[in-house]
């Protein structure tokens, strides 16, 4: 498969004409003075040749000559060509790729991004003053759309370079500019030293060095802020193209591509993967200029020290070996990394998705240990990562020293007449810095490097990961029939044996059709393969326009839900909503329609979920409609209502083409052709009454199964019709189906918000933050952190003094004559404060390493401690997404950035104190100049990372809501693909992301804004210690004067690093913040409580008595149980009625606790179940829940995840579910890989597995919550006899749809908004003409009516 990437679409063509127009006119005026400049160097070599007396060849006056042969060496002139040249290169390269692109038609927007920008002036986009309003207030400007076109080439990594080259490009040339001023500062020092030590020169003289020297650093700020804001733009435009290409990816993914990539790890490859490839841009340029400034350093220092020079580069050499080593070794480790935090959150992702299931068995236990024993081989590779670094770390931080200790002491030692004196000394340490920075920088971007190569690969293969055939199924109008298959076989993966063979099918246009079968038959696989979503092995599929109709809930409001992006029609919209009976939820409702859904309807009830989907799929109006089962979770006479309303003849849908996938028998006989399933192929097909008199496979299972024995099939079949309709006005009068003519009551109704807005605290990041981080690392071990780095600037500046002292020692070298003795002194110590410094670098790293391991393993452990503890509440009204955000994003940044930015803050603080201190000691005039920058720097930091720290969190709430709508997106890509709404998907991600980017966007801009009046303050800095080098010339020596200068230079690159790191640090808290903020909400009561803990037979006879019970959703709302009073006898079998929303579900959720309560009390055995523990209760009680849930894992597992059962015991809990033969058919038998969700399973097969699980543990309470809903007759009844024969003994309580099934039990239990309407024996109940319970078995057809 090819590699889909966007690229960006011209908006400007005159834009881009005027931008071309520059690039040509910056060439002309390149070309000319590089020729100036090679003819001046021409001149001047002449000059020398000829000598003093010489005449200067052509029209140049003798002083440019003059000055050229005072100043500028042939190596400084030199370098400056050079550079200059590959300057033009480079130029000549972006103007042949625009001339190329144009030509092609590949713009690129180039125009600024916000509109106060466009209409800047110069000088306030050069300084970023457009943005001083926006840090005031901290307000955001919109950026750039995500919407990126989408074109298809073989290789990521050719796209990404064919799309953003020329932005690499213009930050190339920006960088080299900047690489230039910086090289031509070292040369200017030298001037200024050489004027300190004549005494005979012109004071005007050192006042044009000092403005000069401050020239060069504001020209240096300009293009690097410039170059940092390209950066930017280019890395939010790939960012946003990646993300969207994995989007739309996802889309599109096959069946086998879903298998082999889980959600976990497609979330990873947005969340943290496309991240890390986007920000090559700010390192990109850096693989030559590193490079480059080594080359260009070691020239100069051999310019300034001769072949001496030589040895650093030896030095480097050296260890090339031992770096590619330890880039090798982190590169390994890092894809280990990886590989393990896929699977941490693919399984996290996975426990938040199924958290309801896991409080109902009480399996948070054994889930947390899996989760947690990956996260501890995880953190062993992040150690042995942490390791390396350190090592990485300590070999590039020491290299600078001694590539200046092997250089200083070949240059004394190779000739006894050269005398290492202060101009040659502090030029050399200045370009040293240059070196030392390089270097440094350079284990960071390889470290990145290696990250975004791995991230790359990753994408890479999941972009080539096999997409789903969409010729698989044409869409010919012209085709006779509605829906047509001719020989189809079809598989879930083409690895896989075939789940459907030979399937013959042809339904005209209109017509009704039932497919049935028993569990795993392929009764769903069957409108899959309609669909196009299984693997077309051979045949052909042909549609005339399609919608599925599935389950699938979005989090937004239940009227989003149902109009799913079409427009609002009020008249066909009520009509629908009538039809699918959900006028009455609606008034219950608090919110109306506009009610907030939770994630996959969480505050919805089964039944609700699929009329809500069910009404979607309606008000599409399309051409056929295929419908998996929408009756199961309603009530028979919901069900009933539906069917007359919207599948019958006379229904919404009558002229349309249904196909429906059934487990019910009652309305069978009103379709136009029935298809039975077996084991993946056609049984049967043909009408009711030709399967009738075929008395074949069909026939059979009616005269088994029928609801009514022994009665004539279509005589019975009539008289549920007869007793239906009969019912109807009873229905119309009663609140089950009431009919309103307008939506618009709810109009005035509260909005019940489900979703909660990400909170945001306001202004700075609290100190309780970092106390908190400081406190998951050590509070001894940060003490030893700050000493050991404050320790290791301190020796480093020594050196420097050390080497100040040196050179201006006049007593090195008397009369010419080299004092040996105290040179090699000078240079034993020298080397001694090296070495000092390497061993305390190995204990800064050895600290920070210990302290990154603890922060991560308690952080994540109590993050995913309190996660499990939280209630239901808590999960209702937290997207998936954003709680995975917290996994992923959040507990990355603690794992790879904190730690590192936190010692950086100490270091860069120590490093401009011990600055300071040093330019004061050495002119103590400085100070006066210091209290005033000083005051206005903490101004600019404060105002700064307050905007900053703002932004970041505006950032980082506009982050969640990406993962969340993706997550969803997964998990209904089915859905979005019927309905063909993959390009409003895709529009709805691009302005989630819009909205992310444009935080992001304001806060870069904004760190743009600080960095150039940081960097003018520091050039304020150099040009005052300049002048005061000048003016006290007569005083200072040499030594000292290099020294302040070099310091000047570097606190002006400081200044600016303190406030980055510690903004940077304060960004990056809001990860610890909200990972604070989820350690800290509400958790449930205590699993267990051992003074309580009841015995181990607990309960032994099953007595339930519930006393006034009454309980809530969530404080404020109101009592969903209303007062419930009842006792339920041992062994009573209760089946639980009512229509959707009563609170029969709630009655069970309460008994396990998962709702706890708001007044009452209740009882099993005697013991209040409030004053236990969790899990000691609900480890005691078994539930078959109504949404089986299975996790990727073995089949064993998904049993028994404490392994607290024998094979033998499991095998046997299987037989009696029906499923030994399919689980021994199975390849690895018990060991059978469970895929995520249990996708690889039927709905039906995941619930017998549900009932195994209730099997194995065999407790003196069952709970049914509408366990056999979504399977067939046959097999209901099965799991029926199953519950009769092997739960005999014990209570149980059923919570019905299909009203047979407990028809035979001790009491039923009607429940009607929260309150028990009815509650007596079944005979009771029907001999009562006014109970609700006998009106819905006469709506399914149990009873005959009496007219």
């Amino acid at each position: 498969m090819g590699v889909p990437l966007c690229f960006f679409q011209i908006s400007s063509r005159k834009k881009d004409q005027r931008y071309s127009k520059r690039i040509v006119n910056f060439r002309i005026i390149l070309t000319g003075l590089i020729a100036l400049l090679t003819t001046c160097y021409m001149l001047k070599n002449i000059q020398e040749t000829i000598g003093e007396n010489g005449t200067v060849i052509g029209t140049l006056t003798p002083v440019i000559v003059a000055f050229e042969m005072k100043y500028i060496t042939n190596g400084t002139m030199i370098g400056v060509l050079f550079a200059l040249y590959v300057l033009l290169v480079l130029t000549i390269l972006t103007q042949a790729f625009l001339r190329r692109a144009s030509k092609r038609g590949q713009g690129f927007e180039l125009e600024e991004k916000s509109t106060s920008e466009s209409s800047a002036s110069l000088f306030s986009k050069l300084t970023f003053g457009y943005c001083t309003k926006s840090c005031a207030f901290s307000t955001t400007k919109k950026t750039d759309k995500g919407n990126e076109e989408l074109k298809q080439q073989p290789q990521l990594v050719k796209c990404l370079l064919k799309a953003f080259g020329p932005y690499v490009l213009g930050a190339a040339m920006l960088n080299l500019l900047s690489s230039i001023f910086g090289l031509l500062t070292p040369f200017v020092l030298r001037l200024l030293i050489q004027f300190t030590e004549d005494h005979t020169n012109a004071l005007w003289e050192g006042y044009m060095y000092a403005l000069v020297m401050f020239g060069l650093t504001i020209g240096k700020t300009i293009f690097e802020t410039q170059q940092g804001q390209r950066n930017c733009n280019g890395d939010s435009r790939m960012w946003i193209a990646i993300s969207s290409v994995i989007y739309k990816k996802t889309l599109k993914l096959s069946n086998s591509a879903k298998k082999s990539s889980t959600s976990g790890e497609i979330v990873n490859l947005l969340s943290v993967d496309a991240g890390r490839i986007s920000s090559c841009f700010h390192n990109i340029n850096y693989l030559w200029t590193i490079p480059f400034m080594f080359c260009s350093t070691l020239f100069l220092l051999w310019q300034t020290l001769g072949v001496s020079a030589f040895i650093g580069l030896g030095i480097v050499i050296v260890l090339i070996p031992f770096n590619s080593f330890l880039v090798k070794k982190g590169k390994d480790l890092h894809l280990e990394v990886m590989d393990l935090k896929d699977n941490r959150v693919k399984m996290m992702n996975e426990v938040l998705n199924g958290i309801k299931v896991l409080k109902l068995y009480a399996w948070e236990d054994s889930f947390e240990k899996q989760i947690s024993t990956i996260r501890d081989k995880e953190m062993g590779v992040i150690r042995n990562q942490a390791l390396v670094g350190t090592c990485m770390h300590l070999a590039w931080c020491l290299t600078p020293f001694l590539v200046s200790l092997g250089t200083f002491a070949m240059y004394v030692l190779i000739d006894p007449e050269n005398v290492l004196t202060a101009e040659k000394a502090f030029v050399a340490m200045s370009l040293f810095g240059m070196l030392s920075w390089n270097l440094n920088a350079l284990p960071h971007i390889v470290n990145h490097y290696v990250q975004a190569n791995v991230a790359l690969k990753r994408i890479q293969e999941f972009l080539n990961k096999e997409e789903l055939n969409e010729e698989a199924v044409t869409r010919n109008p012209d085709k006779e029939y509605a829906v047509t298959v001719d020989s189809g076989t079809f598989a879930w993966n083409k690895e896989d044996d075939f789940s459907l063979k030979d399937i013959n099918v042809h339904i005209p246009e209109g017509s009704f059709v039932a497919i049935v079968g028993s569990v795993g038959s392929g009764k769903s696989s069957m409108l899959s393969a309609i669909l196009g979503e299984m693997e077309s092995m051979s045949g052909n599929v042909n549609l005339k326009g399609t919608v599925s109709q599935q389950a699938w809930i979005r989090n937004t409001s239940l009227q989003n839900n149902i109009l799913f992006g079409k427009g609002m029609n009020k008249s066909e919209y009520n009509d629908i909503i009538n039809a699918t009976a959900l006028r009455t939820d609606l008034d219950m409702l608090s919110g109306g329609d506009q009610t907030e859904i939770g994630e996959k309807g969480i505050n919805l009830s089964g039944g609700q979920k699929q009329r809500v989907s069910l009404a979607r799929a309606l008000y599409q109006d399309a051409d056929v409609y295929l419908l998996d089962d929408p009756l199961s979770a309603v009530d028979a006479h919901v069900g009933k209502h539906i069917f007359d309303e919207v599948l019958d003849k006379k229904g919404k849908l009558g002229k349309k083409t249904r196909i429906l996938v059934t487990n019910g028998v009652s309305f069978l006989p009103k379709t136009d052709m029935i298809i039975t399933m077996v084991d993946g192929k056609i049984g049967e097909m043909g009408t009711f009454k030709e399967l009738i008199d075929h008395k074949g496979a069909f026939a059979e299972f009616l005269d088994n199964y029928m609801i009514n024995k022994g009665s004539d099939k279509e005589e019975t079949l009539s008289g549920n019709d007869e007793a239906s309709s009969s019912s109807e006005t009873k229905d119309e009068n009663s609140n089950t189906v009431t009919r309103t003519n307008d939506i618009n009551e709810t109009d005035n109704k509260t909005v019940d918000k489900i979703i909660e807005e990400e909170s945001n605290e306001s202004g700075k990041a609290k100190s309780a933050v970092m106390s908190f981080y400081m406190s998951a690392i050590g509070v001894p071990l940060s003490v030893f952190i700050i000493i050991f780095n404050i320790g290791f600037e301190i020796l480093h500046r020594s050196s420097d003094v050390w080497i100040s002292q040196w050179t201006s020692d006049i007593t090195t070298h008397i009369n010419g004559t080299v004092d040996t003795t105290q040179r090699n002194m000078r240079l034993g110590v020298y080397a001694g404060i090296g070495t000092l410094q390497g061993f305390v670098l190995l204990l800064v790293g050895y600290s920070v390493s210990t302290a990154r391991m603890n922060a991560s393993r308690k952080l994540h452990k109590n993050l995913l401690r309190n996660i499990l503890r939280s209630p239901m509440t808590f999960f209702d009204t937290t997207p998936v997404g954003r709680i995975v955000n917290r996994f992923s994003n959040d507990v990355a940044r603690i794992d790879n950035e904190i730690i590192y930015q936190f010692k950086d803050c100490i270091i860069s603080a120590a490093v401009v104190i011990c600055n300071a201190v040093i330019i004061c000691f050495g002119t103590p005039q400085f100070l006066c100049v210091l209290l005033p920058i000083t005051i206005l720097y903490f101004i600019l930091q404060r105002f700064y990372t307050v905007s900053s720290t703002q932004l970041r969190r505006f950032e980082t709430s506009a982050n969640s809501p990406i993962y969340s709508q993706f997550a969803e997106t997964i998990s209904g890509t089915s859905t979005i693909r019927a309905y063909n709404q993959q390009a409003r998907f895709i529009a709805e991600s691009a302005e989630r992301i819009d909205e992310h980017k444009i935080a992001q966007n304001s806060a870069r801009v904004v760190s743009r804004w600080l960095s150039v009046r940081l960097q003018f303050m520091g050039a304020l800095i150099l040009l005052f210690v300049c002048i005061f080098a000048v003016l006290g010339k007569a005083t200072l020596s040499a030594g000292i004067v290099g020294l302040i200068i070099t310091y000047a230079l570097e606190i002006t690159g400081c200044l600016q690093w303190v406030v980055r790191v510690i903004s940077d640090l304060e960004n990056n808290t809001v990860s610890i913040e909200k990972i604070q903020e989820y350690t800290e909400t509400p958790t449930e009561a205590a699993w267990e409580i051992p003074e309580k803990e009841p015995s181990s037979s607990w309960p032994e006879i099953g007595c339930i008595e519930f006393q006034d019970y009454g309980v809530r959703y969530r404080e404020g709302l109101d009592l969903v149980l209303k007062g419930i009073t009842c006792k339920i006898q041992p062994n009573e079998k209760i089946g639980i009625v009512g229509r959707t929303g009563a609170g029969k579900s709630s009655l069970t959720m309460a008994l396990f606790r998962i709702l706890e309560k708001a007044k009452g009390k209740i009882f099993i055995d005697g013991i209040d179940i409030s004053t236990i523990g969790l899990h000691d209760l609900r480890s005691k009680i078994t539930i078959i829940p109504q949404d089986p849930v299975l996790f990727s894992g073995t089949m064993k597992m998904n049993l028994d995840p404490f392994e607290e059962y024998s094979n033998e015991e499991i095998w046997t809990a299987l037989e009696h579910a029906h499923l030994k033969k399919f689980v021994d058919g199975l390849e690895e038998g018990l060991d059978h890989k469970c895929s995520e969700g249990g996708e690889n399973f039927s709905v039906g097969q995941r619930q017998l597995v549900c009932l195994a699980r209730a099997l194995l543990r065999k407790t003196k309470i069952l709970v049914l919550d509408e366990a056999t809903a979504a399977v067939d007759l046959e097999t209901d009844d099965l799991i029926q006899n199953t519950i009769r024969t092997e739960f005999s003994d014990c209570t149980i309580l059923t919570i019905a749809h299909r009203l047979n099934t407990i028809m035979d039990y001790t009491r039923i239990m009607v429940l009607d908004a929260g309150n028990i309407s009815e509650f007596d024996t079944p005979s009771n109940l029907l001999d009562n003409c006014e109970s609700m319970f006998y009106g819905m078995a006469k709506d399914a057809g149990l009873v005959k009516s009496n007219e």
